[in-house]
């Protein structure tokens, strides 16, 4: 286990914020620290080896029913952040390649990255294991990171080597849940997005801008919701202060074992669903206020002093 003292971004000492966060797959109990100066969350320790942690229970199905309409959401923001014709696009974290599968049908060249390339190589798709192995720099119109920034290592040092990747006039799409949003505040260690140790760090928008911008890279378009995260990120981490078992009316809904009796499965279903529709009115109040439980930034590269004389 590793537990740094200060922060991965700016290198301030961190100050305790949740002390008692419970890994929903395993049960333990690890930390949440915060940096004052650039506001990074740090989750605590950070395991030296995160493979215990990444089961079959946390592969696949992630997103249920819901993965058609998530994959062609975001397919649209693509289009809106590289207007034109399509170019070559990087994935890093694609999963099981289905939004690269996606984005090739839109007459996109796709490539991704991926701990397990194995399911996204199935599809017949470029995926290696890091992002080291793409070594050519300035060669992507864009690069997508769904929900992956905060499972990195090290933030500074990924972020600067997708810098070093975008072309000059290339994008980057950034989401992560917002630890700054109203249902982060509210639920705390119940909140379904913590997903302590996996996440090993945790952004509001001021940490997100904060590590944008050392590494080179200008935001320039901010989004705070991704609907079915941020639906579900309220009955689900509500339902979690009323249930034992954690985050158990996720797994109904995409699939994935549970051992519960049928007495939690039916309760944590039928009060997921009442409480799924009661949080319409909290989403779209958070969404407006900007303090929703996604964020999503789309940056370019800083123009070095010599390109912005041209």
């Amino acid at each position: 286990m590793n537990m740094p003292d200060t922060c991965n971004a700016c290198g301030e000492t961190l100050h305790p914020l949740m002390p008692q966060v419970p890994d929903p797959m395993t049960g333990e109990r690890f930390a949440i620290a915060t940096c004052p100066r650039c506001e990074l969350g740090h989750t605590l320790p950070q395991p030296q080896d995160l493979a215990p942690y990444y089961t079959a229970q946390y592969y696949g199905k992630r997103h249920g029913a819901s993965g058609g309409y998530c994959t062609a959401r975001r397919l649209r923001l693509v289009r809106e952040a590289i207007p034109g014709s399509p170019g070559i696009l990087l994935d890093i974290g694609c999963g099981d390649g289905s939004f690269l599968v996606a984005a090739r049908a839109a007459g996109w060249q796709v490539a991704g990255t991926e701990l397990n390339p194995t399911p996204a190589r199935a599809a017949g798709l470029d995926v290696r294991e890091a992002v080291e192995e793409y070594g050519g720099a300035a060669q992507f119109d864009c690069i997508t990171m769904w929900h992956t920034l905060e499972h990195m290592r090290d933030i500074p040092s990924m972020l600067a080597q997708v810098a070093g990747l975008l072309k000059p006039k290339g994008r980057l799409i950034v989401a992560v849940p917002d630890f700054g949003g109203l249902q982060a505040r509210l639920f705390g260690p119940a909140w379904l997005h913590a997903d302590v140790p996996r996440h090993l760090y945790h952004f509001n928008r001021k940490a997100l801008e904060y590590s944008l911008t050392v590494a080179g890279l200008t935001p320039h378009v901010w989004r705070h919701q991704e609907f079915e995260y941020d639906l579900l990120g309220w009955s689900q981490s509500a339902l979690n202060r009323l249930q034992k078992q954690p985050n158990l009316f996720f797994y109904l809904l995409t699939g994935k074992r549970c051992d519960a009796g049928p007495g939690s499965r039916f309760f944590a279903m039928a009060a997921g669903i009442v409480l799924t529709f009661l949080s319409l009115p909290a989403l779209a109040v958070s969404t407006m206020l900007g303090r929703g439980g996604t964020l999503i930034v789309v940056a370019g590269r800083t123009p070095s002093p010599q390109e912005q004389t041209k």
